[in-house]
C-alpha cells in the first residue's frame, strides 16, 4: 500500500527516485508550474527551456523524464504535463492536478519514493494531489506468479511512498486533506480489487465474507441474509436471478452509524459477481468482462468503509445486491413471474435484465428503514454505455435538485457524470398482461426504462436517484491519468462527497 505524507523539505537535499514537477502548457511553450521553484533553480532558471528543447508542452498527461541538476540526492526529475497555464491569479483545477499526479505515479512503477513539487495552493490541492498519486500507483498482481505474467512481463511493484513537497506537515486543514485522500484513496482501490477479482473466487458468499471482515475491522453493523433468509423474507428477485447458479445469492446490509448523525443515506449496489445473460445468454464477445458486474455494489461496499473512517456525522448504510446470474436447468426462464419482496410481481421477459430485479429487493428493504435519502449504483444497461460513452455515467433521480446536487458532487470530485431524465411515456412499455410490471419495455431509451423500474420499487415520500455506471466502471482500454486498466471504482467518490454532504446539512 502506498504511503502518503507531507513535507516542508527543499528538494535539492530530500532524498527520493525522483522529483515530480508540473509543466503548464503556455502561449509561448511550456510553463514551469508552481511548486518548482528549487528544481527550476537546479537549471539556472532555464528548467522551462529543457523541456522544450525534448519535446515537451505541458500538455495534459504528457511524461518527460531528465537527470536531476547537479547536487540533487534524486537523480531523476519527472516533468508531467497539467494542461493549459491557467489565467492570472487563477490556481490549477483540482482534476487536472489528480490526473497529472495519478500520471505520474503510474510512470514511477518500481520506484520507492517520489517526491511531488506539484502546485500546492492550499490544502485542497494538496488532497488532490495526494489523491491522484494514489489512486495512479494502483496495481492488481494478485494473479500473477511473483508479480509477473505468463510472459515473464511486469514485477514492478507501485510506487511505495509518496512526499508531498510544499505541504504543511502540522496545519490541521492539509493533515485532514492527506488523511482524506488516503482513506478514499485506500477504500476506492479495495473495490478496484473486488471488481478485478476473478469470479470463480468472488461468488455471492465470498464478498459477503469479505463484507463481515471489512466491518470487524471498521467497527461496522453487518447483516447477511443467506438464501434460505431470502427464501423465508421473500426475496424475490434475487432469489430469481440467483436461481440458475450454483453459488448462492446473498443479501448484505453493512451500517455505519454516527452518535451525532441527523440524517440517514442509504446506497444501494448491484452485485452480479457474474452475468452470462441467464437463459437470454449474452452473444460471443460479451461475457469475457462480465466479472464487473458488481462494480456498483463494489462502491457502496468501499463508500460505508471509507464514510466510517472519516468518521462522519452521518448514518450510512449500504445494501449489497448479490447473485450470480447462470443458466441451468433451475434458472427463471423468460416468461417466469417473480414476486418481490414489495409484494409486487414482475414478468421477466429477458434474463439479462437481471440487475434491476436484485436492486429492486434491495430498494424495497432499504426503503422500510425510511431514510433521508436512497442513492442506487449499478452497472445496469448497455443504453447508457451508446448514451454517454465509456467514461461517463448517467443520473436520474425523482427529485431535479437531487439529481443536480448528485452531479455537481460528482463534478467537484472529479468523476464525470451527466443528469439523464425519466420520461413518463416510457413506463407504458413495462406494462404486463400478466404480472403488475414487465422488467423491459421499450428497446429506444433503455436506460431510462430501467430507471423508470426501479423507481417502483422506492418507498412513498423519499427522495432517490440512480446511478448506471455501465460506461466508466472497467476500463478496457489504456489506462489514462489516474485510471487504470480495469475496475476504476467509478461512483466512490461522488458517494464519500454525498455522505460528506449530508453530514454537513447541505443535501437538505
Amino acid at each position: 500500500m502506498t504511503a502518503l505524507t507531507l513535507s516542508t523539505a527543499a528538494a535539492p537535499g530530500l532524498r527520493a527516485d525522483a522529483i515530480v514537477v508540473g509543466v503548464a502548457k503556455g502561449a509561448k511553450g511550456p510553463v514551469v508550474a508552481p511548486g518548482a521553484e528549487a528544481v527550476d533553480a537546479g537549471y539556472d532558471g532555464k528548467l522551462a527551456d529543457v523541456l522544450e528543447t525534448l519535446g515537451a508542452s505541458g500538455a495534459e498527461g504528457e511524461v518527460t523524464k531528465l537527470p536531476a541538476p547537479s547536487g540533487f540526492k534524486a537523480s531523476l526529475v519527472l516533468a508531467v504535463g497539467l494542461g493549459a497555464e491557467p489565467g492570472k491569479d487563477a490556481g490549477f483545477d483540482a482534476e487536472a492536478l489528480r490526473r497529472a499526479a495519478g500520471v505520474a505515479a503510474r510512470a514511477l512503477n518500481g520506484a520507492k519514493k517520489a517526491a511531488f513539487a506539484l502546485p500546492l495552493a492550499d490544502a485542497a490541492d494538496a488532497g488532490a494531489v495526494g489523491e491522484g498519486a494514489l489512486l495512479g500507483a494502483y496495481s492488481f498482481d494478485a494473479y500473477k506468479e511473483n508479480g509477473k505474467d505468463a510472459k515473464g512481463r511486469g514485477g514492478k511493484a507501485p510506487l511505495a511512498d509518496v512526499v508531498l513537497l510544499g505541504g504543511k506537515p502540522r496545519d490541521k486543514a492539509y493533515k485532514a486533506a492527506v488523511e482524506r485522500a488516503a482513506a478514499v484513496s485506500e477504500e476506492l482501490n479495495r473495490a478496484r480489487d473486488l471488481i478485478n477479482t476473478p469470479p470463480n473466487d468472488l461468488t455471492p458468499a465470498a464478498f459477503a465474507a469479505l463484507a463481515q471482515d471489512a466491518a470487524k475491522a471498521h467497527g461496522l453493523k453487518i447483516q447477511v441474509l443467506d438464501e434460505k433468509a431470502l427464501a423465508k423474507g421473500g426475496y424475490g428477485g434475487i432469489l430469481g436471478v440467483g436461481a440458475g447458479s450454483a453459488a448462492p445469492p446473498r443479501l448484505v446490509k453493512l451500517s455505519y452509524t454516527s452518535p451525532k448523525a441527523k440524517k440517514h443515506l442509504a446506497l444501494v449496489g448491484k452485485g452480479i459477481t457474474y452475468d452470462s445473460g441467464g437463459i437470454s445468454l449474452k452473444p460471443a464477445g460479451h461475457n469475457e468482462t462480465m466479472k464487473c458486474d458488481m462494480s456498483g455494489a463494489a462502491a457502496v461496499f468501499a463508500a460505508v468503509v471509507a464514510a466510517a473512517r472519516l468518521g462522519l456525522e452521518v448514518n450510512v448504510t449500504g445494501w449489497l445486491a448479490l447473485a450470480e446470474n447462470m443458466p441451468s436447468g433451475s434458472a427463471t426462464r423468460p416468461g417466469d413471474v417473480l414476486r418481490m419482496f414489495s409484494g409486487k410481481t414482475v414478468e421477466v421477459l429477458n434474463t439479462d435484465a437481471e440487475g434491476r430485479l436484485v436492486l429492486a429487493d434491495a430498494l424495497w428493504a432499504a426503503s422500510q428503514e425510511k431514510p433521508d435519502a436512497i442513492v442506487d449504483v449499478a452497472t445496469l444497461t448497455g443504453a447508457m454505455v451508446l448514451a454517454l460513452g465509456a467514461r461517463t455515467f448517467g443520473i436520474m433521480a425523482n427529485d431535479d435538485a437531487f439529481r443536480s446536487a448528485i452531479h455537481e458532487a460528482a463534478e467537484e470530485v472529479g468523476e464525470a457524470a451527466w443528469p439523464m431524465p425519466l420520461p413518463e411515456h416510457l413506463r407504458k412499455g413495462m406494462d404486463s398482461p400478466t404480472a403488475d410490471i414487465a422488467n423491459m419495455g421499450e428497446r429506444m431509451g433503455g436506460g431510462l426504462v430501467a430507471g423508470l423500474f426501479l423507481r417502483e420499487f422506492i418507498g412513498d415520500g423519499i427522495t432517490w436517484a440512480h446511478l448506471d455506471i455501465a460506461g466508466p466502471a472497467f476500463n478496457e482500454q489504456g489506462p489514462f491519468g489516474y485510471t487504470p486498466k480495469g475496475g476504476t471504482g467509478s461512483a466512490v467518490r461522488t458517494l464519500v462527497r454525498l455522505a460528506e454532504l449530508t453530514a454537513a446539512g447541505d443535501l437538505g
